[in-house]
């Protein structure tokens, strides 16, 4: 069994976190991923803290197990869903799209463990001053925004920059990736692609069968102009994008054209016009599974690769 600091600081069993992807990553996903032993995440995106509150109480009713909300810090009603977290004593908060520092000290206080996504080890080291209790540090290959640097790359530099755990995310879709950044020095791992294609996530048909349908070389990143750049598979909206920054587009209009997209793929179904976000991974991802299922094969083949690891370099495997 992979047990590392994480497992013992949130109380599960297996050091995996559930990505936080806004319009998809709700209460019955992440109540199937903790109960299947990891840390099922709720996304906030931009919804208002009426909508959370409800997600909150459903997965309660769901499972007793630790649970998490991504709070994108850039929403609007960012404020209000903060108050909520503490006032229904959400056992873990994870930050994203903005930086967590006013409100840092207030879920401390309240008793929440506070983990926020990074793009850089300068922001791993700022936050880890604030008192953030681990850090995710996200490389390129992910879904949804992105920053400049790989997984391969970031993650052991902040493993060396702060003293805190931390969780490596972006290209890890099976055992051999949670392998690859636990030899890094992360604690753990966030997945965000594979479980779109979990048997609990409610993300429409539509979506999942393009991720099934993806390759390596099926994603693209839009809106580097704007300052907050999207990884997506590639189609129809993809085009219009690189139309507009092919003509020198201003920024609104980038914005006009990306707003409500995310919606119009993961609910209304439309591949072809909507935003539909995945990781690097997606062409590695090719089955749909149950929450329990993917945990388990990938944490199963995980600790075999590193028991043959260790053997190769005992001396067990040198025939």
């Amino acid at each position: 069994m992979i047990n590392t600091v994480i497992c013992s600081l949130l109380n599960i069993k297996y050091p995996i976190f559930q990505g936080g992807m806004a319009q998809i990553s709700d209460a019955e996903l992440a109540a199937a991923v903790s109960e299947a032993g990891g840390l099922g995440v709720i996304a906030s995106g931009n919804n208002t803290a009426e909508f959370i509150k409800k997600e909150i109480h459903k997965i309660k009713s769901l499972t007793d197990k630790p649970f998490g909300v991504n709070v994108m810090l850039l929403s609007p009603y960012a404020n209000d869903v903060s108050n909520l977290l503490m006032e229904e004593k959400v056992p873990v908060i994870i930050t994203g799209a903005g930086n967590p520092g006013k409100y840092l000290k207030l879920w401390k206080d309240a008793g929440i463990k506070v983990i926020p996504v990074v793009p850089s080890v300068a922001f791993a080291k700022h936050f880890e001053k604030l008192g953030a209790d681990a850090i995710i540090c996200e490389g390129t290959e992910s879904g949804g925004h992105v920053g400049e640097l790989t997984t391969m790359c970031l993650t052991p530099q902040v493993v060396d920059a702060v003293n805190i755990p931390v969780i490596a995310a972006g290209g890890i879709g099976d055992g051999r990736g949670i392998a690859a950044v636990l030899s890094l020095g992360a604690q753990g791992v966030q997945v965000g692609t594979r479980f779109l294609l979990a048997n609990e996530c409610n993300v429409h048909q539509n979506y999942k069968d393009k991720v099934l349908k993806a390759n390596d070389t099926d994603t693209a990143v839009t809106g580097r102009k704007t300052g907050h750049p999207v990884r997506v598979l590639k189609n129809k909206l993809v085009n219009q994008f690189k139309e507009i920054e092919k003509n020198n587009g201003t920024v609104e209009e980038m914005e006009q054209l990306g707003r409500g997209r995310l919606y119009k793929a993961a609910v209304e179904g439309d591949v072809d016009y909507g935003s539909v976000m995945s990781g690097q991974i997606a062409g590695l991802v090719n089955k749909e599974q149950s929450c329990k299922e993917i945990i388990t094969e990938m944490f199963d083949e995980a600790e075999t690769i590193m028991k043959n690891l260790s053997s190769f370099i005992s001396g067990g495997s040198n025939e």
